[in-house]
Parts: structure tokens; C-alpha cells; sequence
């Protein structure tokens, strides 16, 4: 009698333990998938940002010396002190100091000069320096830009708010004759936009309207 009762303890222990057992590889099998899917979402999700970062510092750059091919045009850029840059076309050039970026654009396989302006706008610098200059010395009745008339040729920020712009000022100083008898010089100036060429702004002196200026 007591091997029998032995021999049904046993079975009935051999019976718990594998109910058991079985009992933890449900459980693995169950909570296993769920954490192999957590982690490729939480991979999925880390991706996209990495790749995003990658991808602009490949397409935008802060300008540095060197020869650039925009819009058809052979621009030559020098980095000065004080983080200025100066940009040439031919024998015409311009200081700029400001956040001066190129970006590559795949699509028309062609350079875009941007600067970055105080409203978080991104301005594109169509307009190279030898235009602008010629658009502004018609405007101020100049034959040309030099030493002599103190003249000189800034890309930088004008205006404020929603007007905030990049464009082109170029100032110098001319000779105006006063009813006929009198010369005087004064500073002119006159901007013109960056990305359309036209003329935003143009400074002379209160009296001009009583002076004659002719073409220097």
C-alpha cells in the first residue's frame, strides 16, 4: 500500500513540474516578439533623424575661399578677418559680413549662395556682384567704382521684419555743383536686391534737387 501512494506522489509531482515548464516557454514565446518589435520601432524611429543630419551637412556647407560655378557665372570667394568673405566676379568685388552658405542642388545639378537673415529667412544670392555694381553706378550717375570716389560694395542685410532682405549697397562720394558756382561732395548710395536686381533704396543729400551732377 505505501509503494501505491508513493508511486501516485510522484506521478502527480512529474505532472506539476511539467505543467510548469511548459507554462515558461508560453511565456517566452509570448513576451519575446513584442520586445524584438519595441526594439526595430525604436530603431525605425532613430534612423530617419540620423539620415536627415547626414544629408545636410552633405548638401550645406559655410562658404570657404575658392572658385564657384553659380548661375553661369565664374564667382571667386576669399575669406578675410572678422569671419568677412568677399566675393569677385571678373574685376568687380564685394565684403559681405554675414552667415554665407552654399548648397548644392541635385535636381539642376548647380551651387545656390544663401544668407541666413535675422528672421530665419534664407535668402538666395542670384544677383553677383559685377551686375549689382553696374545697376548701381547708372542709378548714382557713375562711370565707375574705385578708390578715388571712396566707393565701395557690401552684400548685407537691409530692412526689418517680413522686409528683411539681402541686397547690395554700394556707396560713394560726388561732386555737385551748387546753383552752378558751388562744388560740394557728398555721399550717395543706393542698394540693390540680391535675388531680383532691382533697386530698393538711394540716399542723397537733402539739396541735391538745387545741385547739377554729371556722370564721373
Amino acid at each position: 500500500m505505501r509503494k501505491v501512494i508513493v508511486g501516485i506522489l510522484g506521478i502527480i509531482l512529474m505532472c506539476g513540474l511539467a505543467l510548469a515548464a511548459n507554462g515558461m516557454g508560453e511565456q517566452a514565446s509570448t513576451t519575446s516578439p513584442s520586445s524584438a518589435s519595441e526594439m526595430a520601432v525604436g530603431q525605425q524611429q532613430d534612423a530617419p533623424a540620423d539620415q536627415g543630419a547626414t544629408t545636410t551637412s552633405q548638401i550645406q556647407n559655410r562658404v570657404k575661399t575658392g572658385e564657384y560655378q553659380v548661375n553661369g557665372n565664374r564667382l571667386m570667394i576669399q575669406e578675410k578677418a572678422n569671419n568677412r568673405i568677399q566675393l569677385r566676379v571678373q574685376n568687380i568685388s564685394a565684403d559681405c559680413d554675414c552667415n554665407l552658405t552654399e548648397e548644392f542642388d541635385p535636381v539642376r545639378n548647380r551651387t545656390k549662395l544663401k544668407i541666413t537673415l535675422s528672421n530665419g529667412r534664407n535668402a538666395e544670392i542670384k544677383i553677383m556682384p559685377d551686375v549689382a555694381s553696374e545697376t548701381a553706378l547708372a542709378r548714382l550717375r557713375l562711370k565707375n567704382c574705385d578708390e578715388t570716389k571712396n566707393c565701395t560694395i557690401e552684400l548685407k542685410e537691409v530692412g526689418q521684419g517680413n522686409q528683411t532682405r539681402a541686397a547690395y549697397e554700394v556707396k560713394a562720394r560726388k561732386t555737385f555743383k551748387i546753383f552752378g558756382l558751388f562744388k560740394n561732395q557728398e555721399q550717395v548710395q543706393t542698394q540693390i536686391d540680391a535675388e531680383t536686381g532691382e533697386e530698393i533704396a538711394s540716399k542723397r543729400p537733402w539739396w541735391a534737387w538745387l545741385a547739377s551732377e554729371s556722370e564721373e
